[in-house]
C-alpha cells in the first residue's frame, strides 16, 4: 500500500452483532482498512453514514426496520455517497438485484473467505463492481426470471426510454458494459480510443443518471427483455 494513502473508511451494516464482530476484527486487521462505525439496522445506518462519511458501506440485505435495500436506496441519493458493497446470504435474490438497481457496487455472499471479502472492500473503494462468482448466476437468473406479462413490458418501456436519450456510440458502449466488457476491450470492440471510452462512459452516468457500471448493464437487459 501507498504509505502516503489513507486507510479505506467502512461501516459495517448487519443486524447479528457476531456478524459485526468478525468482519471487524478482519477489515480492521489491515493496514489499508479501517472500520469507523457500525449499525444494526438500515435507518441507524443512514445516520452513521451522515455522521462519519465512509468510502464503503458494507451493507447487509435483510434487516428489521428499514432493509438493506430502502437504506442503500437512502445513502446512494446523498450528495458524494460512499461506494456500497452488499451482504447476502441468498435467501433474497430480489432484494439483491434491487439494491445494485439502486446503485450498490456489488455484493458478496456472507460465507465468502474474509481474504476475498476484503479484496471486494478495496474493489468497490476503488469503483470496481464485485459480483461473486458463486452468486452471479443467481442474480442473473432473477434479473431474466419470470416476470408478468405487464411488469415486464412496463420494465422494458422504461429501460428503453432512458436508453433513447443515447447517441449510436453511447448505445453501443452501454452494450459493451453490459457484456461485461473492460475500458480497453471496448475500445477495441468499437475501434476507438480508452479515452474515448472514458467520455461515452460519462455521458452514460449523466444521461442514464446512474452511479456505475452495473447499473448500466442491468438498464440494457432490462430494454432487450
Amino acid at each position: 500500500m501507498d504509505s502516503e494513502r489513507k486507510p479505506v473508511r467502512v461501516v459495517i451494516v448487519d443486524d447479528d452483532q457476531l456478524v459485526r464482530m468478525a468482519l471487524r476484527l478482519v477489515i480492521d486487521g489491515e493496514p489499508d482498512l479501517t472500520v469507523v462505525a457500525e449499525a444494526a439496522d438500515g435507518n441507524a445506518a443512514v445516520i452513521v453514514v451522515d455522521e462519519q462519511r465512509p468510502d464503503v458501506v458494507l451493507m447487509d440485505v435483510r434487516m428489521p426496520g428499514l432493509d438493506g435495500l430502502g437504506a442503500t436506496r437512502e445513502i446512494l441519493a446523498r450528495a458524494e455517497p460512499p461506494r456500497v458493497l452488499m451482504l447476502t446470504t441468498f435467501d433474497s435474490d430480489d432484494l439483491v438485484l434491487g439494491a445494485l438497481r439502486a446503485g450498490a457496487l456489488g455484493f458478496v455472499l456472507k460465507d465468502t473467505p474474509p481474504q476475498r471479502i476484503l479484496d471486494a472492500v478495496r474493489a468497490v473503494a476503488d469503483g470496481s463492481p464485485v459480483l461473486s462468482p458463486a452468486a452471479t448466476a443467481r442474480v442473473i437468473a432473477a434479473a431474466t426470471g419470470p416476470l408478468s406479462s405487464h411488469a415486464r413490458d412496463s420494465t422494458r418501456r422504461a429501460a428503453r426510454e432512458r436508453l433513447s436519450a443515447l447517441t449510436e456510440r453511447e448505445h453501443e458502449t452501454a452494450r459493451a458494459i453490459a457484456d461485461g466488457l473492460g475500458n480497453p476491450e471496448i475500445a477495441q470492440r468499437l475501434n476507438i480510443s480508452v479515452a474515448t471510452v472514458k467520455a461515452h462512459t460519462g455521458s452514460l452516468f449523466s444521461k442514464l443518471a446512474v452511479q456505475n457500471r452495473v447499473q448500466i448493464a442491468l438498464l440494457v437487459r432490462d430494454a432487450e427483455e
